[in-house]
């Protein structure tokens, strides 16, 4: 009963604050008072009434993207978080407030709060038993439960962790650094060291302690905050180094603030997020993984922090962006901004908000403005701290618990059940293109890197002229393969012939997975044709692979780029180069925008053939127009071409010596200028072998040709167009390169 006559004395007191509001607009504050008594009165029986009505909390939509209602429990509350009954009274009293979700910190300072495992086994002591001995969080889970709140254990420290404790003073290799051997930073929670993201045994202990947590308490989820990072000066330890060299080819560069090193490192804390998604949903479908970052443009920047990248993966489940600011005008700039807004499209959406420290509180009237302004963009609000609410506030207790019942006037409770895993909503994905296999590659080439069968990532040569992955068995992880005992053969423009059973299983490119087993080729021979001879079989060079992006499949049921989730399978985009040592890209997804520039050439479509997805389209070009200095060859056109990345060379090769006239089977000589022409599309020229013997061209003829003169034009012509393959309208176009 006195639990009842709290609540509605602050039911009360938010009815009476706001009739007071409105009356002070219109009346005099003399006036005011005399009606005092008979507002308090009529402010009761208004509350009496109210609460003799049936609860309508069924009637409110059980949406996932409810509005989050949250409040962060911090080492600041351990006084209240190691009592029984003030967490009891706690989590009453959040539900009595229409809360609904509550982060308990699980770990801080490199320590756990609760009796854990996984710490103990790297001697880690534990110190924070609740005052009857009871676990701490255990206890938060359980009375949050009780009331009907979400309750999200947060892991505060992610990669941060004191210099001095036990766990880096056992660990010195799991540490990272700056250029300078410094091992520290000072943040908000002092000056402390960083665990190395991409070292496997640190990825290992986190991921063992996040599923801990979720299996030990079935928790609703765990969140993440703008810790689970690294601080851009950092990086320069020698595990790092090794590893961005040997994938590289260069050591990091000394500007930390490189654009390369900057994605390198954040791609590589993103893999990882990745892989702790996947170890939480194999446990809990329905664990809600929550991040806490700093707005995007800074998280990436300076923190390597690719939250926005995480969403649009689809392995984040609830944002709130921290913004912690004082004026109104700053603060609404910030909940504005267009990640925010792409965000609250797909997962709930909030907002942390500062409600005071203790050297710093904050007022009643900021906290409602900024809850208001959240709110009236569709967002939700997560207080910091709980302590600051209205224990330390320049307000009355009283007052501040009826602030906050005031912003949330009404029940909107969570339901967890619903959580599911999401699609990539990306509409385009630019990924990059390495100058360097996986396996030793004489020759130039385009590298991208892919995981077969959940297989360590590779990199396999990208070959814009044919359709359909091909790899040999060492790439292979251990997911389920689907064998069908059909073995395939492949010739290749170069003469090489590819054998090996046609397998289906997983496929990944960097952190995009296809929705479905895709087709594979698992190449176990090489070998080349009779015609030609000195094929890339020849010599001792490994097999690196070969992924195959046009959409003219013919041996290969399809093209794994068809499976990709949403608007990424309906095209790509090969973007090379220059000639440098620089990485080329792939863009997957086809935009108005990447579109804008292209001139397009239609293909001849071909036809349908059982179990390929959508339409074939001959990927060889019409009409070409082709001159060749020296040699009968005059602006012809009536030549075919394919643009192919996978030859270093180009070639022309004719089916009749007729055709090639005085030009003899060999390499041409400078003087035999190549000029490639389609009218109104691209215009094309080169003096063979004049650049570091990029621009090699051949000369063949075989009379078992399919075409008159077909020309291959070689991994040289990327680096003056821009390729693009659209698989919706049958199309590829061509942009000149800037």
């Amino acid at each position: 009963m006195l639990k009842f006559l709290q609540y509605k004395s602050l039911q009360i007191y938010a009815l009476v604050t706001k009739l007071l509001t409105t009356l002070r607009q219109f009346l005099n504050w003399r006036l005011i008072q005399r009606f005092l008594p008979v507002l308090f009165i009529a402010s009761f029986s208004i509350a009496v009434f109210l609460g003799n009505l049936t609860p309508t909390v069924a009637q409110i939509s059980e949406s996932p993207r409810q509005q989050i209602r949250g409040v962060w429990l911090t080492n600041n509350d351990f006084d209240i978080m190691k009592y029984q009954a003030k967490v009891q009274d706690t989590m009453a009293q959040l539900r009595r407030l229409n809360f609904n979700t509550v982060y308990p910190v699980v770990w801080n300072d490199g320590y756990t709060k609760y009796p854990s495992a996984v710490a103990q086994q790297q001697g880690i002591p534990f110190f924070f038993k609740g005052a009857e001995g009871q676990d701490i969080i255990a206890d938060i889970i359980n009375q949050g439960r009780r009331q009907g709140l979400v309750t999200i254990p947060w892991f505060e420290f992610g990669f941060m962790v004191p210099l001095t404790s036990e766990l880096a003073s056992a660990h010195p290799t799991w540490l990272t650094q700056k250029q300078d051997g410094t091992q520290t930073s000072i943040t908000a929670a002092g000056e402390v060291a960083w665990f190395n993201p991409f070292h496997p045994e640190v990825q290992k202990f986190i991921t063992d302690l996040v599923v801990e947590i979720i299996t030990k308490y079935n928790a609703d989820g765990i969140q993440f905050d703008d810790h689970m990072s690294l601080p851009v000066d950092f990086g320069y330890d020698s595990y790092t180094i090794k590893l961005y060299t040997e994938e590289t080819g260069n050591p990091p560069p000394p500007n930390p603030q490189a654009q390369a090193w900057v994605q390198w490192r954040a791609d590589k804390i993103t893999a990882f997020m990745l892989q702790l998604h996947q170890a939480v949903k194999q446990i809990k479908p329905n664990a809600i993984i929550s991040v806490s970052p700093n707005y995007y443009d800074f998280a990436y920047k300076f923190q390597l922090q690719d939250w926005l990248n995480w969403v649009r993966l689809g392995i984040v489940d609830e944002l709130v962006m921290q913004v912690y600011r004082n004026e109104l005008e700053a603060f609404i700039s910030q909940i504005t901004r267009p990640e925010i807004i792409e965000t609250q499209q797909y997962i709930p959406t909030g907002i942390g908000i500062m409600t005071g420290l203790r050297n710093r509180p904050v007022s009643l009237q900021q906290i409602q403005s900024q809850v208001r302004a959240a709110q009236q963009r569709g967002l939700g609000a997560v207080f910091f701290y709980y302590e600051s609410l209205w224990d330390i506030a320049p307000e009355p207790v009283a007052q501040r618990q009826a602030g906050f019942l005031e912003i949330f006037a009404n029940p909107a409770l969570r339901d967890t059940s619903q959580i599911t895993r999401r699609k990539p909503t990306f509409d385009t994905l630019s990924v990059p293109l390495y100058t360097k296999g996986s396996v030793s590659q004489a020759s130039r080439g385009y590298f991208l890197e892919i995981s077969v069968a959940n297989g360590r990532p590779r990199r396999v040569l990208l070959d814009t002229g044919s359709a359909g992955l091909r790899v040999p068995p060492e790439f292979f992880g251990n997911a389920p393969v689907r064998k069908t005992g059909q073995v395939v053969k492949e010739v290749l423009s170069d003469g090489t012939i590819l054998e090996g059973e046609l397998v289906y299983t997983n496929f990944r490119i960097g952190f995009l997975a296809t929705e479905e087993p895709v087709p594979v080729q698992v190449v176990t021979s090489r070998k080349c044709t009779a015609q030609k001879p000195n094929c890339s079989a020849k010599n001792s060079t490994g097999f690196s692979g070969i992924i195959g992006v046009n959409y003219f499949e013919r041996t290969l049921p399809y093209n794994p780029l068809r499976k990709l989730p949403g608007n990424l399978s309906n095209g790509a985009i090969v973007t090379g180069n220059g000639g440098t040592n620089n990485n080329g890209s792939l863009t997957l997804g086809l935009t108005g925008k990447n579109r804008a520039g292209f001139k397009m050439i239609s293909l001849k479509a071909q036809p349908a053939i059982n179990g390929i997805p959508g339409n074939r389209w001959d990927s060889r070009l019409n009409a070409v127009c082709l001159t060749i200095s020296g040699s009968a060859m005059k602006n012809s056109c009536n030549s075919r071409m394919v643009t192919d990345s996978r030859n270093t060379n180009g070639f022309v090769e004719f089916k009749s010596p007729n055709l090639a006239g005085k030009l003899k089977p060999g390499r041409l000589r400078p003087e035999n200028t190549v000029k490639i022409v389609i009218p109104q599309v691209l215009d094309y020229s080169l003096v063979p072998g004049n650049r570091d013997g990029f621009n090699l061209w051949n000369i063949a003829i075989s009379t078992q040709a399919e075409q008159p003169v077909f020309v291959n034009s070689g991994i040289g012509f990327f680096d003056r167009y821009d390729v693009l393959f659209d698989l919706i309208n049958g199309q590829q176009g061509f942009r000149v390169r800037r």
